[in-house]
């Protein structure tokens, strides 16, 4: 038997693929303070965390607690930041989504009340308040689509710090290797068709070429489960053929 294709050892979950622990610090999330206190943090560090593009704030409460935070566009060491329903609406502050007007930038919101945060968390990202509805509060998401959340979600005013990140060349391959090791990918990634043929069901031959159908079952068996997995439609539209063909006529 060769050996067992990429997505195969992939999904066996082995250490090769997980995400590295070393150099996480703590959960990048919200406090779990009650809607109606009003708190007040004071930002004491501004610390990286391995795999993490935006800058986590190190905030320290009146009670003594500390807590991790995703910093947002213009903190620093000094600022402040306030958890309460009738906050400001200054960058870096934690609302309410009901509370937040429409039209504000937000970032870091809650998708289920008390998850700390999880939408539009990642490096330079944001969303936008957009209407508020019968149903909830409608965001529009950095993706464009909207969603409808529950009123009593948190969101942190203004834009996650970190954009632009990802943008930098990485100069040599063992840059990315350990930027893609720290977010727990694999790279690099070789081509099935550029691989032995005892190695990938697409490897093997005098030319590089698939030699067979790339789409295939879903329950294909693991052995030759590569390619285009139970795809409805692969190639050109027929739309594309028929204007091709008009312009040849």
């Amino acid at each position: 038997m060769g050996k067992r294709p990429l997505v195969r050892r992939r999904g066996r979950g082995g250490m090769q693929f997980r995400a590295a622990v070393t150099g996480k610090l703590a959960p990048a999330k919200y406090p779990s303070f009650d809607l109606a206190e009003d708190r007040k943090g004071e930002v004491i560090d501004l610390v990286h965390e391995r795999g993490r593009d935006a800058p986590l704030a190190k905030v320290r409460f009146e009670n003594g607690s500390v807590s991790m935070i995703p910093a947002v566009l213009g903190t620093k060491i000094g600022s402040t930041m306030r958890f309460s329903l009738n906050a400001e609406i200054v960058n870096g502050n934690v609302i309410s989504i009901q509370n937040i007007p429409d039209g504000t930038t937000v970032c870091n919101v809650e998708k289920h009340y008390g998850d700390g945060g999880a939408i539009a968390k990642t490096a330079g990202n944001s969303a936008t308040v957009f209407s508020h509805t019968t149903d909830g509060v409608m965001l529009k998401l950095p993706s464009g689509n909207f969603v409808i959340l529950n009123p009593k979600n948190r969101a942190m005013i203004g834009v996650l710090a970190g954009g632009g990140t990802s943008e930098r060349p990485f100069l040599n391959a063992g840059n990315k290797w350990r930027r893609y090791r720290s977010k727990g990918r694999k790279y690099p990634i070789v081509r099935g068709v550029a691989q032995a043929a005892y190695v990938h069901p697409h490897g093997g031959g005098r030319h590089q070429h698939v030699g067979q159908s790339s789409t295939v079952a879903r329950d294909t068996p693991p052995g030759a489960k590569v390619g285009s997995i139970a795809a409805r439609k692969t190639g050109r539209s027929k739309v594309a053929k028929k204007i091709k063909i008009q312009g040849r006529t």
